[in-house]
């Protein structure tokens, strides 16, 4: 069954209305001005437009080689190929743990309602259903928000497929918004910005982690012969190039962190740092980065007006 309160932020992809209904068996919903329907499965509405796949973006990576991306139907098959919810040890493990400590540490403990996008694994809404927050897992892909809503049930817990430039959501719904390693890979980040810009209330925030001056490595692609950036990482960041991604009017400040000394990194210190607690792993990777400044994550907050 949908969320209710799901139901009550929800707006038609086609026609940006709010009156969606769902029928009797749960497993479809009208939008009650356009008459298009968007189904349900596993209790997670997919809205998304009629050919949505088919949509194509094109980076200055695609348009130096005039080709474009449709990015829509490359991670839905992305989410077919790899497990998402795969679970990481050694070195990978422990980065990926630093980096979501380091996004729970700036979330407001004041319990709110967090848009997750690009969910992935769901592990905003393990780490803080729990303690009481609402949380929308986003993505793409039915398979990582149907495995989302599996493994972490909860109330206080929804999902849905969307398109991250095109949020099926009303304006001013949401009260803080997560959206970690996904900017890198958009065609155009200024309008991922821009669009979640749209649905954040007033004095709401958007966190957003990259890697940091991510030098891109390319290899020729086997079937269409043309280079293509690993990871599909289609941009590089720091923190003057995310600033300048959104100037809207309703932007009160804009801040950033960069944190993952890459010296810790390569000399394997997650033997020894994965006993530390957070504050104690913080600290000495901002001794390490006084020391030799060479962070790999770049953390960027924005604040909406009130």
């Amino acid at each position: 069954m949908v969320n209710q309160n799901l139901l009550e932020i929800l707006t038609c992809p086609g026609c940006g209305g709010k009156g969606l209904s769902l029928n009797d068996g749960g497993d479809l919903l009208r939008c009650k001005n356009c008459s298009q329907n968007y189904p349900v499965s596993k209790g997670v509405p997919v809205m998304l437009a009629a050919n949505a796949g088919q949509r194509a973006e094109a980076s200055e990576i695609h348009k130096e080689q005039g080709t474009t991306f449709k990015y829509i139907d490359h991670y839905q098959k992305d989410a077919e190929h790899f497990d998402y919810f795969q679970t990481h040890y050694g070195a990978t493990g422990h980065n990926e743990r630093r980096l979501r400590e380091y996004i729970i540490s700036k979330i407001p403990k004041t319990k709110c309602t967090i848009l997750d996008v690009g969910c992935g694994s769901a592990w905003v809404a393990r780490a803080l259903c729990p303690k009481g927050y609402s949380v929308l897992s986003m993505d793409i892909s039915l398979k990582n928000t149907s495995e989302a809503l599996k493994k972490y049930p909860s109330e206080n817990h929804a999902a849905i497929v969307a398109d991250a430039y095109a949020l099926p959501l009303a304006d001013n719904s949401i009260d803080f918004i997560i959206a970690s390693e996904i900017i890198e890979h958009t065609a155009s980040p200024e309008r991922f910005i821009k669009s979640l810009f749209r649905v954040l209330k007033p004095n709401g925030e958007i966190i957003v982690t990259t890697p940091y001056k991510e030098k891109l490595i390319y290899s020729l692609c086997i079937h269409c012969n043309k280079q293509t950036p690993h990871n599909a990482h289609l941009h590089s960041f720091d923190e003057n190039k995310l600033a300048s991604l959104y100037q809207g009017n309703d932007l009160e400040s804009y801040s950033y962190f960069t944190f993952g000394n890459k010296a810790l990194i390569y000399l394997r210190t997650h033997i020894l740092l994965r006993h530390f607690p957070f504050r104690c792993w913080k600290l000495t990777d901002k001794l390490f980065n006084a020391i030799y400044k060479a962070p790999t994550t770049i953390l960027v907050k924005w604040k909406k007006k009130g």
